[in-house]
């Protein structure tokens, strides 16, 4: 089974894009972000002619979250049922017997802005959340947009990002007690190039001269994880015309 995460920011402007790579690129289950479409209008014949199922939720302008599976999706869940939310940022299937939690983490804009206290607060929220899930699935993946850069080495330039989110010691806390629940980094089970990141900034030619940060992740219980064969991140889609400022992340499970 190979499962894949991409923030496409905008499926409306990218769903082109996206029907060409999983026509170059024909994964089990792509987990989107940023999908920024009402239900209402997201395009499912369009997935459905290229041979998915698809589970969404949406929302005008920001967030949405959605599952696409060549296989059948059961037990759909939409959001935290721990922590009410009215942005749509969860969605939860349960495809050949695994429990693909697709989410999209809050930006979180800055160290002194509410909205950063309402990423913390949202990332409890999912860890008391997946404590129940866990319980019930031993096969768990957490695929999506965490807004996390684990680590210095998921980061071009360390320094330049000191006091900023996406890498202040609270939200890498929030990561690791992830890792501390029994899930793994599918990414780092392997030796990786260095340099190797998930999104790049659209201003000052981020992604021509690599300014990136590894903020789009795909976690794993110990039983996919112990059968876990690759992670990489697909650079091309970056490279298209009018790209999301993300690209896709794949992992392939034995």
């Amino acid at each position: 089974m190979k499962i894949a995460t991409w923030n496409v920011n905008s499926l409306k402007v990218r769903l082109p894009q996206v029907l060409q790579w999983l026509s170059d690129n024909p994964v089990d289950v792509l987990c989107l972000q940023e999908t920024k479409t009402v239900d209402e209008k997201f395009p499912v014949a369009e997935i459905e002619a290229a041979g998915y199922q698809v589970a969404f939720s949406g929302q005008k302008t920001y967030n949405g979250v959605a599952i696409l599976s060549r296989h059948p999706i059961a037990d759909v869940v939409k959001n935290n049922p721990l922590h009410a939310d009215e942005q749509q940022r969860i969605i939860a299937g349960t495809i050949e017997g695994v429990r693909i939690i697709c989410a999209y983490i809050p930006n979180g804009q800055s160290l002194d802005s509410d909205k950063y206290i309402y990423k913390l607060n949202w990332l409890k929220g999912l860890h008391q959340w997946l404590e129940q899930e866990q319980q019930q699935h031993a096969q768990l993946a957490l695929l999506g947009d965490y807004n996390i850069a684990p680590e210095d080495r998921d980061v071009h330039d360390p320094a330049a990002w000191v006091g900023q989110v996406l890498v202040s010691e609270p939200e890498r806390a929030a990561f690791f007690r992830l890792q501390e629940m029994g899930l793994t980094d599918a990414f780092r089970i392997f030796e990786q190039p260095e340099k190797l990141y998930s999104w790049w900034d659209y201003r000052q030619m981020g992604f021509r001269l690599n300014r990136g940060l590894r903020i789009d992740h795909i976690l794993l219980s110990a039983p996919l994880a112990a059968r876990c064969s690759a992670c990489v991140i697909d650079k091309v889609p970056r490279k298209w015309e009018q790209p999301s400022d993300h690209t896709p992340v794949i992992a392939t499970i034995d």
